[in-house]
C-alpha cells in the first residue's frame, strides 16, 4: 500500500511539473502564475508540506541575492549612470553593431567570471537595452549574447555560477585558482565559438543607420548624469558590493549577506532622494515569484526521489568506471540543467560522487569538473535553465522586449550540444587519457 502511494505521488509530481513546463513554454499564461500554481497543486495534493517548501526547496539565499541586486540597480538607474556608460561604450565602437555585440559578450563573460552571472546581467542588461533603443537595433541578438556569455563566463571560476560555489564548498582542495586553470581553457574555446556563431547568424540584422550613429556621436553622456549625492552614493555602494563579491573567498562573508547589506545601506543613504516605496515598486517581482514557483516545482521532483534516482542511475550505468562516469555525468547534467534549475541536481550529485571514494577511486577531480561544466553550460539550453536566463528575461519583459521561450530554445539547444561535444573532447584529452595511461 505504501509503495503504491509512493508511485502515485511520483506520478503526480512528474505530471504537475510537465504540465507546468508546457504552459511556461507556450507563454499563454504569466510564467510566475503557472510556476506558483504548480507549486500550490503539489501542496494541495500532499506531495510535500509548506515547511518542506520554505525550509528545503525554495532557495531563499538566491531570492535575497536577486532582490538585493535589483534594489541596487533600481536606485543606480535613477542617477543616469547606465545611460552614461551606454553612450560612452557605444561611442568607443562608433555605434558599429557587430563590435557592440562582441564587446557586450566579452564584458559580460569577464564580469560573470569575476562576480557572478546573475549580478553581471542585472548590471549590464539595462545598459544594453538603453543602447539598442538608442541605435534602433533589435534587442534579441544582444540579450541572447548576454545570457550565453553570462553562463559560459560564469563556468570559469569558483564564484561565477551557483553550481561551482556548491562544488567548491563541498571539496576543500578545489580553490578559485583550481577552477580557473581547469575550466578556463575550455570556457575560452566555447565562448569564441559562441560569439562567432551569433555574429554569423545575426549578421543581416546587425545593420545600422548612419543618421542614428551621427546622433549618437553628438551626444554628451555626462548630460544624462544627475550629479546629486545619490549618484556618488550609488557608485560607492555598488563598488563596495562588487569588491565584497571578489573578496568573498578571502573574507568568508556569504555573497547574499554582502548583497543584502549593500542594498540596505543604499536604501538608507538615498531614502530622501529615491524613496524606499518607489524603489520597491520597481523591483522585478514577477521574476522573483517565478523563481519561487520554479523551486517549488523542482522540489516536488526532489521530494518523490526523481532527482536522487537520476543521480544513482548514472552511477549504476557506468559500473564505477571513471571515464564512463565522467562523460555520463557531463551529458546528464548538461541536458538536465537545460530543463530545470541546475542547483537541485548538483546538490543531489555531490554526495553520490563522494561515494565513489568507497569504490577505490583516489582522484575524483575529473568527476567534479564534469559536473561543473555540464551543470553550468547546460543552463544555456532553455530560458529557465539558469538563474541568469530568468533574470534577463524578466528585465527584458519589463522593457517591452520579451524573449519568446521557443525562439530562445532554437538557439540554446544547439549551443548546449556544441558546448558538450567540445567539453567531452577536452575532458577526455586532459583528464581521461592520462588516467588510462596510469592503469
Amino acid at each position: 500500500m505504501q509503495e503504491r502511494g509512493q508511485r502515485m505521488s511520483t506520478t503526480i509530481a512528474i505530471l504537475i511539473f510537465l504540465i507546468s513546463y508546457f504552459f511556461i513554454m507556450t507563454e499563454k499564461i504569466n510564467r510566475a502564475l503557472v510556476a506558483l500554481s504548480g507549486g500550490a497543486l503539489l501542496l494541495l495534493l500532499n506531495i510535500y508540506e509548506w515547511e518542506d517548501a520554505f525550509v528545503d526547496f525554495i532557495d531563499w539565499k538566491t531570492i535575497a541575492l536577486l532582490f538585493s541586486m535589483m534594489v541596487l540597480v533600481s536606485i543606480t538607474k535613477k542617477t543616469g549612470l547606465f545611460e552614461y556608460i551606454a553612450i560612452t561604450f557605444a561611442q568607443k565602437v562608433r555605434g558599429e553593431p557587430t563590435s557592440l555585440l562582441i564587446g557586450a559578450g566579452i564584458l559580460t563573460a569577464i564580469g560573470s567570471a569575476l562576480l557572478d552571472n546573475v549580478t553581471t546581467v542585472l548590471l549590464f542588461v539595462p545598459i544594453i537595452l538603453t543602447l539598442t533603443k538608442l541605435l534602433q537595433l533589435p534587442a534579441f541578438p544582444y540579450l541572447l549574447t548576454i545570457i550565453f556569455s553570462a553562463n559560459i563566463g560564469g563556468t570559469a571560476t569558483l564564484i561565477g555560477d551557483p553550481p561551482n560555489i556548491m562544488i567548491g564548498q563541498a571539496v576543500d582542495h578545489l580553490t578559485f585558482v583550481s577552477f580557473l586553470t581547469n575550466l578556463g581553457p575550455v570556457v575560452l574555446i566555447i565562448f569564441t565559438c559562441m560569439i562567432t556563431s551569433v555574429v554569423f547568424l545575426f549578421r543581416k540584422k546587425l545593420t545600422y543607420s548612419k543618421g542614428h550613429v551621427r546622433e549618437l556621436m553628438k551626444m554628451n553622456g555626462e548630460e544624462y548624469l544627475k550629479k546629486t549625492p545619490m549618484l556618488y552614493q550609488s557608485i560607492t555602494v555598488l563598488l563596495l558590493t562588487i569588491i565584497g563579491f571578489i573578496l568573498h573567498p578571502i573574507i568568508h562573508i556569504d555573497l547574499t549577506t554582502i548583497a543584502v547589506s549593500g542594498a540596505l545601506l543604499l536604501l538608507l543613504l538615498t531614502e530622501k532622494e529615491a524613496g524606499t516605496e518607489k524603489v520597491l515598486q520597481e523591483v522585478e517581482w514577477i521574476t522573483l515569484f517565478f523563481f519561487i514557483g520554479l523551486f517549488m516545482l523542482v522540489g516536488g521532483l526532489e521530494k518523490v526521489g526523481v532527482i536522487d534516482e537520476l543521480a544513482k542511475g548514472v552511477m549504476w550505468l557506468t559500473e564505477g568506471d571513471l571515464p564512463k562516469t565522467a562523460l555520463l555525468i557531463l551529458w546528464v547534467s548538461g541536458i538536465f540543467s537545460g530543463i530545470v534549475d541546475n542547483i537541485p541536481f548538483v546538490a543531489a550529485m555531490i554526495p553520490v560522487i563522494r561515494e565513489f571514494q568507497s569504490y577505490g577511486m583516489a582522484n575524483l577531480d575529473p568527476l567534479w569538473w564534469s559536473l561543473a561544466l555540464g551543470a553550468c553550460l547546460g543552463g544555456n539550453g532553455t530560458l529557465v535553465g539558469a538563474s541568469a536566463n530568468v533574470v534577463v528575461a524578466g528585465l527584458a519583459e519589463g522593457s517591452n522586449q520579451r524573449i519568446p521561450f521557443i525562439r530562445f530554445l532554437l538557439y540554446g539547444i544547439p549551443l548546449v550540444l556544441l558546448s558538450l561535444i567540445i567539453t567531452t573532447v577536452y575532458i577526455y584529452v586532459r583528464y581521461l587519457i592520462p588516467f588510462q595511461q596510469t592503469l
